[in-house]
């Protein structure tokens, strides 16, 4: 009796051991291989509960999650100038085909990102040899992000890798140089600044010589209107005076004797020495001005 419960309890942790060793657990962000004595059996791309032979059969898994190569130092590349420009970049990409990933790199991730960063040096030697200093940094940056992205994934389907996207962080001139460019850059500038300041002073010297010029024309036109009124106003004055003393010459005489006599005698200390019989005193010797001795 004894020996029929031992040997049912041996039995019961042999099954149990052969189902640990057998089962296993594929997650959602993994993809799993079967290898039995060393080749692919099969390939285990749903997450799940499965089974193996134990002993005969291992498993090996791989992320299939969004990975970075992210290179630690930019790459120099030649312009179509000759001149030297480094690129820094960043490849998000991920396993496709995780049985083609094995077999083209051995499942290594490192492999992977040698392989992806060759393929992408070559790529952007081939574009950037093709274009301007200006276009790699700002004028046809886009483009080039587009023609490397087309050209990169097929090449790394080949491996099992699905490349997601391709961007470059910074375009930069090397050290050597970028010193010489910037002092070309400023003398630049200052030869426009002072092309602008040239410019500047020599319309600003014309708009002042206009303006004095028509301030002459403005005051000079102006003189000649205040003149032509002037005269206009002392020829209508004279005309009224003539034709009120026209009516009584006598009484402009008198009138005019008196203006005289106030002109002459403004203050008490003005002498005039004339005969008292002269015909200027000849209406304060006479009211009516015709002479005679006081």
């Amino acid at each position: 009796m004894n020996n029929k419960y031992t040997t049912l309890a041996v039995l019961i942790a042999t099954v149990a051991i052969l189902t640990s060793l057998s089962a296993y657990t594929v997650d959602q962000r993994q993809n799993a291989i079967v290898f039995q004595l060393g080749q692919i059996v099969d390939v285990k791309q749903q997450s799940g509960l499965y089974f193996k032979v134990p002993l005969l059969q291992n498993i090996r898994y791989f992320d299939t999650r969004i990975l970075t190569l992210d290179p630690a130092d930019p790459d120099r590349y030649i312009t179509a100038e000759k001149k030297n420009v480094l690129v820094d970049y960043f490849v998000k990409w991920r396993i496709a085909d995780v049985k083609q990933y094995y077999v083209s790199v051995a499942g290594d991730e490192t492999r992977a990102d040698t392989r992806l960063q060759q393929t992408i040096n070559d790529g952007l030697r081939a574009e950037i040899g093709k274009r301007s200093v200006h276009d790699v940094v700002s004028g046809e940056r886009n483009d080039i992000l587009q023609i490397l992205r087309s050209r990169i994934d097929p090449d790394a389907r080949k491996i099992g890798v699905q490349v997601i996207d391709v961007r470059i962080k910074q375009v930069a001139l090397p050290s050597e140089v970028s010193d010489s460019v910037y002092k070309r850059m400023e003398a630049e500038r200052k030869r426009v600044a002072n092309e602008l300041r040239s410019t500047g002073s020599a319309e600003a010297e014309k708009i002042k010589a206009d303006a004095d010029r028509q301030r002459e024309v403005i005051v000079a036109e102006a003189w000649r209107d205040a003149q032509q009124v002037k005269g206009e106003g002392d020829a209508a004055a004279s005309a009224i005076y003539a034709a009120a003393f026209s009516q009584n010459p006598e009484f402009y005489n008198f009138y005019r004797s008196l203006n005289a006599y106030q002109r002459s005698f403004t203050g008490r200390k003005d002498v005039l020495i004339l005969d008292p019989h002269a015909p200027f005193f000849r209406y304060m010797n006479s009211p009516d001005g015709k002479g005679g001795k006081p």
